[in-house]
């Protein structure tokens, strides 16, 4: 790769000439972060740098590259133009870096060029860093030598350490810990010293090093050890290696003091006196020897046997079990046999003087024999315990015992002794026959082992004793009981998964397999509920939900394994408790209400209605107004909603408002909802008249106008909407020479000349027009007086307006006008009628009809007036509207000549 490189820069005889290698050294710490100098390569090689002798512009820049990205060059970054070697974002760490490394390290201070090479077991990171341009060109060898420094703690490779020595062992005695304790540092970083935490005060450590320089502890005892006395010693060794500070690292050592055979056996006595009946029975235990010795194992093993001090008849009537001791009656006594045996027994221990005991066996010699007492069992019987089942009935049949007089010269009578439901009496017609029976029935669970004993006795008051032992059998007479037969559990909802719920538990009284109990859920119990057949845990599967279900009822059995098997049911209730998870809800999203304007401050506007799933104080819900809250109130409890003033329809026609409910739980949880309140109008604004403005203004008419020609017009509006502001024009009174000439247009209020005007119809006319609505129940008007003067021109202003002055006598006629109002289909011209139509059609689809209607109407006052004539409206309360007085393009008629 170098070489194509090469050949790639210049021809190879120029390289020949001017390329040379170099080597460079410098040292570092491990664990530097980025950025620290470790050398400039440039500074180092005497490399000539722009700020020389030579210009800038002369000399060529120069390049250092790394040759090669292997595993040295992810720890370090080389500026290409400077030369300046640092660290990288990767830490150094010479435990990883040199694993197999174990030599010296160069110790010094910031990094810096040596002035000799390392030595070869230092940690090197090796470099190959090329410079160029050609002039300059050679291959830079940099070696970096990592410093070691204490980041590493001594560790033993085990926890605990086991070390056994024998009690015999002499002081100093020395004994190698074979897990000494690892230290990945170098040098005095490395492990240095060992210690006891506690040396019981006859141990203590050593530290020996080997030509590796690898160091290891050794145990030395300082005392004697007796391990009758202690036989183990637990304590800690501790490592600690030669840093600054020094780190340290420990494990539990255990000394175990293994036994020697340094005791032998003992007698607690000296001698044991033994006296035995001459009539005693083959077998009969005589005596038992006990010796002790404190070793362990088979350093404690302990035989015993006859002294030779013995005659060989006391052998033979007395036998010795050499293991346990025991001394029983091997042959029958006779009239020959001495009535005095001195037994020397000796305990005999591995390499051990034997221990002695002597044991005095007196013979007391017997003239009559003992009554005979002899079992038949009736019932099974093992090596003398008999066994019944629990449940037997009453006079279950045991055994039959036959007692009598081996010499048959003595009266033999018998009894039964010992507690319990058995009976012992004569079995007629037998003498000396007696039957044991039972006298009810036994129970297991009630008392298992009975101790009995069939006593015979002579005339003489000699008394024979044969014991007994009844067992009783258990069988699967009862049932599983729970502890509870009602068991009531609580759990919050939205549990984890497996949730445990508890542990059931029910005994059995019966024992053995017939009293091991299994645990299943009832037929009615949801699939999401497990129960563990063996340890009886109950758990949940799933979550629960309080606001899908609450409580939880169903059964559960405990069964044992008897045959056939019984049963018992408890009953499991679970309440699910609450928690605030549900938000409240409300009924609606949207309210609308529809009100009457002017209705009374406090009056109930409606009711809005909230919920919420959660229960108790969860479920609690306050409701409160985010705006318009100076205008409104909610009654928190019964969410009703009112107004603190009377509302005004022509002040403003709609409200929009917010209601936030928010529950009771902690952390509180909330809901809004949109209430929409529209007000109703009512017929409360008689129509205002604009034109004309003043009774007293007039107008002149010419003789010469038309029939049929507008002369003016009465021009009102109504504050009211729908029916109530539906205007209506009429004249109710009229003055003047021929007051029939002029007639009002009921709808629009335009003032027509009806017939030609004459010499002698000249003057002032007085016209009283009543402007009414359409209001319900009673409906509203106003009126005003036009003036029409009919003449050439006006000569004398002021005549006219004394006319005008003085209170005219006019009748006032009670006829009403008549409007036709239908509905229409007509396609309203207007483009501004749009917007108000599909605002009004958007607040209730249930009244689409009446905005419609009212949307024409208020279009086609607004559209041109040669549209009139012909159209008709629909009327309808409109729900949300209002007319601006101000918006009105109506202007007055303007009154020439005045």
């Amino acid at each position: 790769r170098l070489l194509l490189f090469l050949l790639f820069v210049g021809p190879f005889n120029c390289f020949a000439s001017y390329s040379r290698a170099t080597e460079l050294f410098y040292s570092l710490n491990e664990g530097l972060p980025a950025g620290v100098l470790i050398g400039s390569l440039a500074r180092d090689l005497r490399l000539p740098t722009a700020g020389g002798q030579h210009p800038a512009s002369l000399q060529p820049p120069l390049s250092f590259t790394l040759a090669s990205h292997g595993l040295g060059g992810q720890y370090v970054q080389l500026d290409n133009r400077s030369g300046e070697l640092h660290t990288s974002a990767v830490e150094i760490d010479r435990e990883a870096l040199c694993v197999e490394s174990s030599g010296a390290t160069i110790f010094g201070g910031s990094a810096a060029v040596s002035s000799s090479s390392p030595s070869p077991e230092s940690c090197l990171l090796l470099l190959d860093v090329l410079v160029l341009p050609q002039e300059y060109f050679r291959l830079v060898k940099v070696k970096i030598a990592i410093r070691d420094v204490n980041d590493n703690a001594p560790r033993f490779p085990v926890p605990h350490i086991h070390l056994s020595v024998p009690e015999n062992a002499p002081v100093n005695t020395r004994l190698a810990i074979e897990h000494p304790a690892l230290d990945p540092d170098m040098g005095t970083n490395s492990v240095q010293t060992y210690r006891l935490r506690d040396n019981y005060g006859v141990f203590t450590l050593d530290v020996e090093e080997n030509e590796n320089g690898e160091r290891t502890p050794y145990l030395i005892v300082m005392g004697a050890l007796d391990r009758e006395t202690q036989d183990e010693y637990v304590t800690v060794i501790v490592a600690e290696d030669g840093g600054t500070p020094p780190l340290v690292g420990s494990a539990t050592l255990t000394i175990g003091i293994s036994d020697i055979n340094d005791n032998c056996p003992q007698f607690n006595n000296s001698q044991l006196n033994v006296t035995l009946y001459g009539n005693s029975s083959l077998g009969t235990h005589v005596a038992t020897v006990h010796a002790v010795d404190m070793d362990l194992g088979s350093n404690a093993q302990i035989t015993y046997s006859y002294s030779q001090k013995v005659p060989q008849p006391s052998r033979d009537l007395f036998h010795l079990n050499e293991s346990t001791g025991a001394i029983t009656l091997s042959t029958k006594v006779d009239g020959d046999t001495l009535r005095l045996h001195r037994l020397i027994i000796l305990g005999n221990g591995p390499g051990c003087i034997p221990a002695v005991i002597t044991v005095l066996v007196t013979i007391i010699k017997v003239m009559m024999r003992p009554p005979e007492v002899v079992p038949r069992f009736i019932a099974n019987e093992v090596e003398g315990v008999v066994f019944l089942k629990e449940m037997e009935p009453i006079n279950t049949p045991i055994a039959f015992f036959t007692i009598r007089d081996p010499d048959e010269k003595y009266k033999v009578s018998c009894y039964l002794d010992g507690d319990g439901p058995f009976r012992l009496s004569p079995y007629k017609p037998y003498n000396n026959e007696y039957l044991l029976e039972t006298t009810k029935p036994l129970d297991f669970e009630t008392q298992q082992l009975y101790d009995i004993s069939v006593v015979a006795w002579n005339s003489e008051g000699f008394h024979v004793k044969k014991v007994i032992k009844v067992q009783v059998l258990d069988d699967n007479d009862n049932s599983p009981v729970f502890s509870e037969q009602l068991i009531e559990l609580s759990i919050e909802e939205n549990n984890v998964p497996n949730a445990f719920l508890t542990k059931l538990h029910a005994t059995d009284a019966d024992s053995g397999e017939r009293g091991q109990v299994s645990y299943f859920l009832g037929p009615d119990a949801p699939s999401y509920f497990a129960l563990d057949k063996t340890t009886g845990v109950l758990t949940v599967s799933t979550q629960l939900d309080r606001e899908e279900k609450e409580k939880y009822r169903y059964t559960v059995k405990a069964v044992d394994s008897g045959f056939p098997p019984r049963e018992s049911i408890a009953t499991v209730t679970i309440t699910v408790l609450d928690k605030n998870d549900n938000s409240p809800r409300f009924i609606n999203k949207d309210f609308s209400f529809f009100v009457p304007e002017n209705f009374p401050g406090f009056g109930e506007i409606g009711v809005i209605s909230v919920t919420d799933a959660d229960a108790g104080q969860n479920g609690w819900v306050a409701l409160s107004v985010l705006n318009g809250s100076d205008i409104f109130v909610i009654d928190t409890g019964k969410g009703v909603l009112r107004a603190k003033v009377s509302l005004d329809r022509e002040q403003q026609s709609s409200y929009i408002l917010w209601i936030e409910a928010v529950d009771g739980g902690d952390p509180a949880l909330s809901s809004t909802a949109k209430i929409t309140i529209l007000l109703l109008d009512i017929n409360d604004n008689p129509p205002l008249v604009l034109f004309p403005q003043s009774n007293m203004s007039y107008l002149l008419v010419l003789p010469s106008t038309l029939p049929g020609s507008p002369i003016t017009e009465v021009y009102a509006v109504d504050k009211d909407t729908g029916m109530n502001a539906v205007i209506a024009y009429s004249i109710i009174g009229r003055r003047g020479p021929r007051p029939e000439s002029f007639r009002i247009d009921p709808k629009t209020g335009n003032i027509t000349l009806e017939e030609s005007l004459m010499q002698n119809d000249y003057g002032l006319y007085r016209l009283l027009v009543k402007v009414s609505d359409h209001g319900y129940p009673e409906p509203l008007h106003s009126t005003v007086m036009v003036n029409l003067f009919v003449n050439d021109t006006v000569s004398n202003e002021s005549y006219i307006e004394s006319l005008l002055r003085k209170e005219p006598d006019i009748s006032v006629e009670e006829k009403q006008p008549q409007i036709s109002i239908e509905p229409t289909h007509k396609k309203m011209e207007s483009a501004s009628c749009m917007p108000t139509l599909v605002a009004l059609s958007i607040i209730s689809l249930g009244s689409i009809a009446l905005v419609t209607g009212m949307g024409i109407y208020i279009c086609l006052r607004k559209g041109k007036k040669h549209h009139r004539a012909d159209e008709n409206l629909e009327v309808q309360i409109p729900l949300n509207g209002r007319i601006n007085l101000h918006m009105l393009e109506k202007k007055p008629m303007e009154i020439s000549n005045i």
